[in-house]
């Protein structure tokens, strides 16, 4: 099977997830969401029950295995799926260079 248009195009290699994140603009009470993929350049999380607008900065917690990642990004898209749930993309702005490197160690692509 071939790579996708998308695939090509794609500056980071993503890695499929369904585990349970949470996130929060930096300085608020932290909410929960499912991450659905990651990258060393940012996160696809599903938000339940909260308004997320374009340009929000977020603080994101995750796990990659048995670590534990905490980053901050901007959101780069934000789209409805339904009344209660919103779809996002978060582009990181800030996150621990150890943790890209784990990023990538899982995805087997070096990011520069």
């Amino acid at each position: 099977m071939g790579k996708s248009h998308n695939d090509e195009r794609r500056k980071y290699q993503r890695i499929e997830t369904d585990h349970v994140i949470s996130f929060a603009p930096v300085e608020a009470r932290d909410l929960l969401g499912v991450g659905r993929n990651i990258s060393a350049g940012g996160i696809r999380f599903e938000a339940v029950g909260c308004e997320i607008n374009l340009d929000d900065v977020l603080r994101v917690t995750f796990n990659v295995g048995d670590h534990t990642v905490v980053a901050v990004g901007r959101v780069s898209w934000a789209t409805e799926m339904d009344p209660i749930t919103t779809d996002v993309g978060l582009e990181f702005v800030d996150i621990d260079p150890s943790a890209v490197s784990l990023l990538e160690d899982i995805s087997g692509i070096e990011v520069r």
